[in-house]
């Protein structure tokens, strides 16, 4: 680690079991059972939670995005995200889609918003060139 850098939190999770276990957070936070999609076990899967992950910190950095371009985010800003688990050619890959919704933000704002965030994101920028995303605004 250098000096400029700063871990300001650090996650930690304990799973078991792959995708019919369970996942425990450290501080007992999270405790969730987990399934195979289109399971009807019940429990979560890793899809959903990293959805779940890359909506919630792609809603903060349009936040950051919003005070640097000096616009309010509004209240009930929501990301819609879907997270597919693909098999091709016996290979498993990950694409993402997120539909961004930013009730009474003219478009061009909007879009603005979207690529800000998209480039100050970290999930955005643990996926870019590695999956296939697709970012839109959502019609209000």
């Amino acid at each position: 680690m250098s000096n400029a850098e700063k871990v300001l939190y650090t996650g930690k999770t304990h799973t078991t079991g792959g995708r019919d276990g369970a996942t425990r957070s450290d501080d007992g936070r999270l405790d969730v059972k987990l399934a195979p999609p289109g399971s009807s076990a019940p429990g979560t899967n890793p899809e959903q939670m990293f959805g779940a992950g890359w909506s919630a910190c792609f809603i903060g950095a349009m936040g950051k995005a919003a005070a640097r371009l000096k616009v309010a985010l509004p209240r009930d800003t929501a990301v819609d995200a879907e997270i597919d688990l693909v098999l091709r050619d016996e290979a498993y890959s990950l694409r993402a889609r997120l539909k961004v919704t930013l009730p009474g933000v003219e478009r061009e704002v909007a879009e603005q918003l979207i690529e800000l965030a998209h480039q100050t994101c970290p999930y955005s920028k643990a996926t870019r060139g590695n999956i296939d995303v697709l970012i839109t605004v959502a019609d209000v």
